[in-house]
């Protein structure tokens, strides 16, 4: 069943949205879809943000008004959603969730001028005057935090080509995309699987595993004749930890790559001691780093928890990312002729290497331009291991993608 949330501070939902003191935001998220296991902790994220952001004044005074919506994973729940929103003339942004209803979108938000910042990375969401003809639409509205699906993968397989040679490996390297046939996990997919190439990977067929949990000893079978050394995970949550207890139980020797969405203390906590050496992407510091912007982050999340005993993971610190670089781009927009979607677009192209105010150290600095929305091309690498149930997270690399044009989009 699809639920709906409506929430503001000082429950002051009353206001018309077009009034001078209120404007309205939409908010995709998957509850209880699919990708839940994560969906959950990113919508907390941004609801807290846009709450905490209304009992501190708002948008310079401005109100926010937003609702939630659970639409499970369903492209057309997503759309119906978000008509049901710009029919009602009050919608000036919209925070969105994955990346076919994101990519399904976008002719939308491009023709209602309304930006949406969505939680998928796919790298075809940032190229916004489709330059590069491997793009399958321009996306001139569509923003996110983050280095995209695409360029996460290619620095993940830049570690990889690197610990190749320090581990004295001989020969190519064997690669692998592992991952559902669906919009999310095959976005970086061609992309990079040509990267891997170009380092001087052998790139072997890609193996399918369903989004949903199940039996995969047959995929990891396939992994292991096929002699692959690194796996890139391209799903999340309860695929991944059936992929990993499936492969331990054949013995499968392979080093896994998680994508974002893959790696989180959650994962290592389900797997157990299954899980070795997972090597994963992340975008923030993790809840007890002394980053300077956690003290912010942790007055956030007192709105949802108030005694503060929650350990929210990075999915949700990025959720409030998102939301402060709207927040920011709304406060440029009212200041230079209002909040409109225009305006609020034109707000995400008035600085470089930006970090919203109060966020230092949690959100890394990020430039997008009207001809490209790479917001973010760093890559930060960690480890983890269950480790005894003493969960083990340690930083491995960072690496820092080329903004190359044939990556536009790719």
């Amino acid at each position: 069943m699809k639920k709906a949330w409506m929430i503001a501070a000082s429950a002051l939902l009353s206001v018309p949205a077009q009034a001078e003191d209120a404007v309205f935001v939409g908010h995709l998220a998957d509850m209880s879809g699919p990708t839940a296991f994560v969906g959950k902790q990113y919508a907390d994220g941004v609801r807290d943000a846009m709450a905490y952001i209304n009992q501190n004044g708002g948008i310079s005074g401005t109100r926010l008004e937003f609702e939630t919506i659970d639409y499970a994973y369903k492209v057309p729940q997503a759309i119906a959603s978000y008509k049901k929103w710009v029919a009602r003339k009050e919608m000036v942004a919209m925070q969105g969730w994955g990346t076919a209803d994101t990519e399904a979108l976008i002719a939308f938000a491009a023709k209602d001028q309304l930006p949406v910042f969505s939680a998928s990375y796919s790298a075809h969401l940032t190229d916004p005057q489709g330059l590069n003809p491997k793009t399958k639409k321009p996306a001139p509205y569509n923003f996110f935090y983050g280095a995209s699906y695409s360029d996460t993968c290619r620095g993940l397989v830049q570690w990889a080509a690197e610990d190749w040679k320090a581990k004295g490996g001989e020969g190519k390297p064997k690669f692998t995309h592992i991952g559902a046939n669906h919009p999310y996990p095959n976005a970086p997919k061609a992309a990079c699987a040509e990267y891997a190439e170009e380092l001087g990977f052998e790139v072997m067929p890609p193996v399918v595993i369903s989004m949903k949990p199940g039996d995969f000893k047959a995929q990891c079978l396939s992994l292991k004749s096929s002699g692959t050394h690194y796996g890139y995970i391209g799903n999340l949550g309860s695929s991944v930890l059936s992929l990993v207890k499936s492969c331990n139980t054949v013995g499968t020797e392979i080093q896994f790559m998680a994508n974002i969405w893959g790696g989180d203390r959650q994962v290592f906590e389900a797997a157990g001691d299954g899980i070795k050496d997972y090597i994963f992407p992340t975008m923030t510091p993790f809840w007890d780093d002394p980053a300077p912007g956690m003290s912010l982050v942790k007055a956030v999340s007192r709105v949802s928890d108030p005694s503060g005993e929650q350990r929210r993971p990075h999915h949700y610190i990025r959720g409030v990312c998102s939301v402060y670089y709207m927040k920011e781009a709304m406060e440029w927009a009212k200041a230079n002729g209002g909040i409109t979607g225009e305006n609020i677009k034109a707000g995400m192209y008035a600085r470089k290497d930006w970090v919203p105010a109060g966020l230092e150290g949690v959100c890394l600095p990020a430039t997008w331009a009207a001809d490209d929305h790479r917001g973010v091309s760093q890559v930060n690498i960690y480890k983890g291991n269950y480790n005894g149930g003493d969960i083990l997270i340690e930083p491995v690399s960072q690496m820092t993608l080329e903004r190359r044009a044939d990556w536009l989009g790719f």
